[in-house]
Formats: structure tokens, C-alpha cells, sequence
């Protein structure tokens, strides 16, 4: 079982380049299949999730060729089956695009239950009723989601919630159905754009993505485009939460500085010294990290995914924070972790109470799912002596490269699968 190993104490210093945003990502691959000519998607984060969804896209018969790491070839004019069921789709979350996808071109799909962290209720009953509202018949037997539609039609949906993944997943199936499609409280972040933006570089006819109502207006087919995912703004946030935690001073390129305006917010709050560059932001942290209050919310509000990491900087912060998580319920499960290296953190139902304490010390702890697991990488990076991360699998799923990128800081942190190996790693570092 691969573990990482980080002995804290160094000050984070340099410059590291953002790789393409998952979330993206993973709605733009299953937007590609709905074309029967070549798409050339580049700037694909090298990230389990997005390793799997592009094998579940071959699987069902899609013509797929790597070209690089961080770009693939996709031509869905030989998809032979509408049936995406296999072990690694069950893992990730956003599986469920290719119901969007198939529903659109196929005007049927069957999709396994997706996975993913567990980090909270994430119901799929706004995609159910967005894919109702098109004409579709949805059911969910054994495992997997059926859906079938005669007549796929566009209709006027009203989604309950703020739903990211209901909102790309209606987009997809609406762009190749009958007539207008109005989806009202739909969700506004980047990612959302940058699918609608992919989807009318195919030739469908998509306005108003970045806001609360998306219009669209169905088309008979989609062509090939190439296309290159926008930047992550979670990695690059995690990071400049990195510079924050460990006093240091990091350039973060190849980003959006527009995309990352909660972020950068709550860094000034708390202390830091933030610069903004056209496609880079400077983060430099050289005095007392101060309290303040955060509660999470859909964009352009604070991200739920970056929840953990500024809980670790407010734990080391002077004075009591507050956050409040209104996204996910389950989303403070890192704080046990995190209490395990010296923090003072009471949890009551969806707010955390943050007495900001002078240091951690080194662990063992546990990533508890993808964010969590980033953020207690950033604690060890600040503790005195060693901490050890267990199931780094999730911190795989999001995070191209993460050591790597850590070690150009100056960070001191290898990947390791044994005890013999955290032996060597400590006699080597002394």
C-alpha cells in the first residue's frame, strides 16, 4: 500500500505549474464521445480518475489514442455498446457523464452506480429528473442507471439544488435533443463553462454557462474540434494554501487569477501577500497566519474542495476560526486526522470551531478521501518531525504529480510502500 512520507519544517519556495482541471475534464471526455469525427482534447490532468473514464470510453467501443500524457484522440463513430459496467468506472464520481453523453447520442445509456469520496450525500435524483424532463424513462436496477428515451425533447428544468453534476449532465443529453432546453438554478462554476464551451466548439448552440440559467438549443449532430481543459483551480488552490501553511513563497502558473477570487480572498484574511499575473498568482506568507470565518459555498462563493486545506492553515492560525460547510456533511472527517498532529478543532453538525495553535507534530495519519488527503500532506509539510500519510489513492485520484511538485518547492516527501522504505527515508534525512 503506497504511503507518503514527509519530514515538515521547510518553508515552501519556487515556482510550480498547474495541470488541467479534473472536474473539467472528466465532462469534456464523456462530451466527446457524442461526436462521430476525431476530438483532440490537450491539457489533461495525468490523474487516475480521468485514466479510468478514457478506458470506460474505450471500453464501450470509442476509437481512443494517447498521444501524450496529456492528450487523447476520441472518435465515437464506432461506439458498439451504450453499457459502461466495469470495476474502475464504479470508482469514480463522475462516471455518471456518460449517461448525459449516450441519453444524448444514443438516446439510451445504462451507467454502473458511480463511486468516488465519501465524503457526504451526493444524490443523483436532480440528474434523474433533468433526464425525465427530456422525455427519458429513468430506472435503477442491479447497480446500474437506465435510461431510455423514444423522443428526447427539450423542456424547461428547474433544478432544486445548485448541482455541478446535474448541471453538465442535463447540458450533454439536451445538446442532441428535440427542440429548447432552459435550465434555471443551474451551477455556475468554471468547469461548467469550460464543457458548454467544448460542446459549441462541436456545433452544439449553448448560451448563458457561467450563470444561474443555461439555454440550449438542440442540434441533429456534433463534429469534431480540438480542445484544451482550463486549469485546475483546486490544485492551484491547495498549493497557494501550501505557501500559506509552510510560511513560504510559491508562484503558481498557468491558472486563472479570475477563478480563484475566493481563494485569494480568504489568503489576504488570513495574513498573506497575494500577486496576481495574467496566468499566475504569487503567494508569499512571511508572518502570523490570523483567524477568520469561511463558509463554503457553490462558486463564485469559497469551494467546498478547498475546505480542508484552509482548515489546516486556521488550525496554525492566532485567535478562534469558524468554518461552516454547507455542501457536503461529511467533509470534516480530516479533523480527527488533523487532531492527531496537535490541532484544536471542535466539530458541532456542519461548523467547525478552530483554535489556532503554535505548531503540529508529525503522525501517522490517514486521507480520508482526496482533499483531506492533500490537506494533511500540507500539515506534515509544517509539523516538526515526521508524518506519514496512508491511503494516498485518493490524493491519485485529483493530483498529477503531487510529490514531484512538492520536492521542486523544497519540500522533503517521497512516496513509499513499506516500513523498510520509511526506515531508509528517515536515515536518509536524518
Amino acid at each position: 500500500m503506497d504511503r507518503y512520507i514527509v519530514k515538515g519544517g521547510n518553508a515552501l519556495v519556487g515556482e510550480v505549474d498547474i495541470s488541467g482541471a479534473k472536474n473539467a475534464a472528466l465532462g469534456i471526455l464523456a462530451a466527446a464521445v457524442m461526436a462521430d469525427e476525431t476530438v483532440l482534447i490537450d491539457n489533461l490532468p495525468d490523474v487516475r480518475d480521468i485514466n479510468v473514464l478514457i478506458d470506460a470510453i474505450a471500453e464501450i467501443g470509442a476509437s481512443v489514442e494517447r498521444i501524450d500524457r496529456h492528450s487523447v484522440k476520441i472518435n465515437g463513430s464506432t461506439i458498439n455498446s451504450t453499457c459502461a459496467d466495469n470495476e474502475y468506472i464504479k470508482r469514480i464520481r463522475a462516471s455518471y457523464y456518460l449517461i448525459g453523453a449516450l441519453l444524448g447520442k444514443f438516446k439510451k445509456a445504462e451507467v454502473t452506480l458511480p463511486g468516488g469520496c465519501n465524503i457526504g450525500s451526493r444524490p443523483i435524483d436532480q440528474h434523474i429528473k433533468g433526464f425525465k424532463a427530456l422525455g427519458a424513462d429513468v430506472k435503477i436496477e442491479y447497480g446500474m442507471i437506465k435510461t431510455e428515451a423514444a423522443d428526447l425533447h427539450g423542456s424547461h428544468i428547474y433544478l432544486d439544488v445548485v448541482s455541478v453534476g446535474a448541471t453538465i449532465n442535463v447540458m450533454l443529453a439536451a445538446t442532441l435533443a428535440n427542440g429548447n432546453t432552459v435550465i434555471e438554478n443551474a451551477a455556475k462554476e468554471p468547469h461548467i463553462v469550460d464543457v458548454a464551451n467544448m460542446l459549441n466548439s462541436m456545433g452544439a448552440n449553448i448560451r448563458g454557462a457561467g450563470t444561474d440559467i443555461i439555454k440550449i438549443k438542440g442540434v441533429e449532430k456534433l463534429h469534431g474540434c480540438e480542445y484544451s481543459v482550463i486549469p485546475d483551480q483546486i490544485e492551484a488552490g491547495t498549493f497557494m494554501f501550501a505557501a500559506a501553511v509552510t510560511r513560504g513563497d510559491i508562484l503558481v502558473r498557468n491558472v486563472i487569477p479570475k477563478h480563484l477570487e475566493a481563494i485569494t480572498s480568504k489568503l489576504y484574511d488570513i495574513g498573506c501577500s497575494v500577486e496576481e499575473y495574467d496566468d499566475a498568482v504569487r503567494v508569499i506568507s512571511n508572518g502570523k497566519l490570523v483567524s477568520t470565518q469561511v463558509k463554503t459555498l457553490p462558486y463564485p462563493g469559497f469551494p467546498t474542495d478547498m475546505q480542508p486545506q484552509i482548515g489546516v492553515a486556521l488550525a496554525l492560525a492566532e485567535g478562534t476560526s469558524t468554518i461552516v460547510e454547507s455542501i457536503f456533511e461529511n467533509r470534516f472527517k480530516y479533523v480527527d486526522e488533523l487532531m492527531c498532529m496537535g490541532a484544536n478543532v471542535r466539530v458541532e453538525g456542519n461548523i467547525a470551531v478552530i483554535e489556532g495553535v503554535e505548531k503540529y507534530t508529525g503522525a501517522q495519519v490517514n486521507a480520508l478521501d482526496l482533499r483531506a488527503g492533500a490537506a494533511l500532506v500540507i500539515a506534515g509539510l509544517a509539523a516538526e518531525g515526521f508524518t506519514i500519510i496512508d491511503d494516498i489513492h485518493f490524493i491519485q485520484r485529483g493530483y498529477e504529480g503531487f510529490e514531484q511538485k512538492l520536492r521542486k518547492l523544497g519540500a522533503v516527501i517521497e512516496m513509499v510502500d513499506s516500513d523498510k522504505e520509511i526506515q531508509k527515508f528517515k536515515l536518509k534525512v536524518g
